[in-house]
């Protein structure tokens, strides 16, 4: 029988005026990415604050390789924080060897500097790393240990688009080495880039988990039809449910030939047309609403 590398059962964590966690469970085998969604308060930090082992439980139990967390857990698990203080004065090779001693375990250091692409910045105080180096040095410093279980909390934040992707890249490689990655982000293309499997949290509570694909299947059977306002006169000849969105009209439906046959109909050019399939970001706020969270 195949243990996982990481099982929670019934975890709970009570405020004194609030249940951020109430009653989830997940199981976690080896290899994958793992994506934790939510709105701001859905409890998703409060979990993985009592999986990295930073903070406690009220109840619930969580295993680590069929153990209890313990001194394995911390030497074989990796962890990138979403806001990390480094030492000034002192450069990224530095930064680099004085984590590694913390541990007894170690990653080979050219390896993974190279793999970090951080070559070229080892002779370079922290305080001068632009916002992507910093972050793939922080990724750097969470596999310094060879971990077997990395926690990624929203480490793209912040960054432009190139190096999201290239980060993207990194990820993806670290997964190919049989690493296992927790991610919390709210990024949703990220999610469904990178994470085998997600699960949606809302009010402490897991509100859907499943494979990104077979997530939206399961919820949407449609498309959205897109097309400038301006290229169509008169709304009130379409006979379908119409959302403005900045200048543009949206039109779902299952059948995209019903559509595009009433407006050919109705002399509305389909030069600007678009048709997009349903995205975890349609998932996410059907679930979880369009009120914004604190």
């Amino acid at each position: 029988m195949t243990i996982a590398l990481l099982q929670i059962k019934n975890l709970v964590k009570h405020y004194p005026s609030v249940k951020a966690v109430n009653g989830i469970d997940i199981t976690l085998n080896k290899g994958i990415c793992f994506g934790l969604l939510g709105p701001n308060g859905a409890g998703k930090t409060t979990t993985v604050e009592i999986l990295e082992g930073i903070n406690q439980a009220t109840s619930g139990e969580i295993l680590y390789k069929g153990l209890p967390l313990g001194d394995q857990f911390r030497k074989e698990a990796g962890i990138m924080f979403q806001s990390t203080a480094l030492q000034d004065f002192i450069t990224v090779q530095e930064t680099l060897q004085m984590f590694a001693n913390f541990y007894p375990q170690q990653a080979d250091l050219d390896e993974l500097i190279q793999r970090c692409n951080l070559t070229q910045y080892l002779n370079q105080d922290n305080r001068q790393l632009s916002g992507g180096q910093r972050q793939r040095l922080l990724l750097a410093i969470a596999l310094v240990n060879n971990p077997d279980i990395i926690f990624l909390d929203e480490p793209t934040t912040g960054l432009d688009p190139q190096a999201r992707q290239n980060f993207w890249k990194l990820i993806h490689e670290i997964k190919a080495a049989g690493k296992t990655v927790v991610l919390t982000t709210h990024y949703m293309e990220e999610a469904y880039t990178l994470c085998d499997e997600i699960a949606i949290m809302d009010h402490g509570k897991i509100i859907a988990q499943g494979t990104p694909k077979a997530l939206l299947e399961a919820h949407f059977n449609d498309v959205i039809l897109r097309l400038p306002e301006t290229e169509i006169s008169d709304l009130d000849c379409l006979p379908f449910i119409i959302n403005n969105r900045q200048g543009h009209i949206e039109i779902t439906t299952s059948d995209v030939n019903e559509v595009v046959s009433t407006l050919i109909k109705n002399n509305i050019s389909l030069a600007k047309l678009q048709i997009r399939q349903r995205t975890l970001d349609d998932l996410f706020i059907e679930l979880t609403g369009k009120e914004l969270r604190a």
